[in-house]
């Protein structure tokens, strides 16, 4: 009588799950998933990094004027930056931000007011709506140009007509986020309203950039689709 014989499973093929070459949904050969542009400024919880040098700016200036405020700011900066480099978190956003305070500390401490901590947020808002502006004009739209960077999908969108409109309208979104961030923030600058400054600042910040994220998100989705529409079904190998 004859043993049985186990049973055999076909082997995977290559690129499925199950495969020794898989990487798994949406990962590149390296085994890790691309980083979202959330996940590149440090989540969530940079987010919240981000914002506190400013409330400290605001509160220092409110309790010991505007050397106090300085320290404040910057003293919160680098905690954040140590609390990061403890707990093993990417340290790169904290450093970003820890630069940015020291150049408007530096700004405030020039112009000897506390509102002028705020001036490298308006100069920087105004060059990006016009840089942004212009690549429209020149029919290269930095939102397409970016999100191709951040997902790999190149520039292609750039030969199609339709696909370029969808990112001229993303792109011209981005311009009226900055212009309103300038206007407002300028208008409230020429007042001398430091603590309005702060609150607009957060306010107009990341919330904002989320909305037109979407609409870059939107032209993406539609640029993409129209691009595999156009590229029509790919022809079944011969046997």
């Amino acid at each position: 009588m004859t043993e049985p014989q186990p049973i055999r499973t076909a082997d995977p093929e290559p690129g499925s799950p199950g495969s020794p070459g898989s990487h798994g949904p949406g990962r590149p050969p390296g085994g890790r998933a691309k980083q979202t542009p959330l996940e590149q400024m440090g989540g969530t919880t940079g987010l919240v990094y981000m914002m506190l040098p400013v409330v400290a700016f605001v509160l220092g200036n409110a309790s010991y004027g505007l050397t106090g405020a300085i320290c404040t700011a910057v003293g919160v900066s680098l905690a954040i930056s140590v609390l990061r480099l403890v707990r093993k978190e990417s340290i790169q956003p904290a450093l970003s931000g820890l630069f940015g305070v020291a150049v408007a500390s530096f700004v405030a401490w020039k112009t000897g007011s506390a509102k002028g901590f705020f001036l490298t947020g308006i100069w920087g808002n105004l060059a990006l709506g016009v840089v942004f502006l212009l690549s429209v004009l020149v029919r290269r739209p930095l939102a397409g140009i970016v999100w191709g960077s951040l997902n790999g999908t190149g520039t292609a969108w750039l030969k199609d007509k339709p696909s370029r409109h969808y990112y001229d309208i993303a792109t011209l979104t981005l311009v009226g986020v900055f212009a309103a961030r300038v206007a407002v923030q300028q208008w409230l600058y020429e007042k001398d309203a430091t603590g309005w400054l702060a609150f607009t600042k957060i306010a107009m910040g990341y919330p904002l950039l989320a909305l037109a994220f979407l609409v870059v998100l939107w032209a993406g989705r539609r640029s993409g689709n129209r691009l595999k529409a156009l590229a029509g079904p790919r022809p079944a190998p011969s046997a």
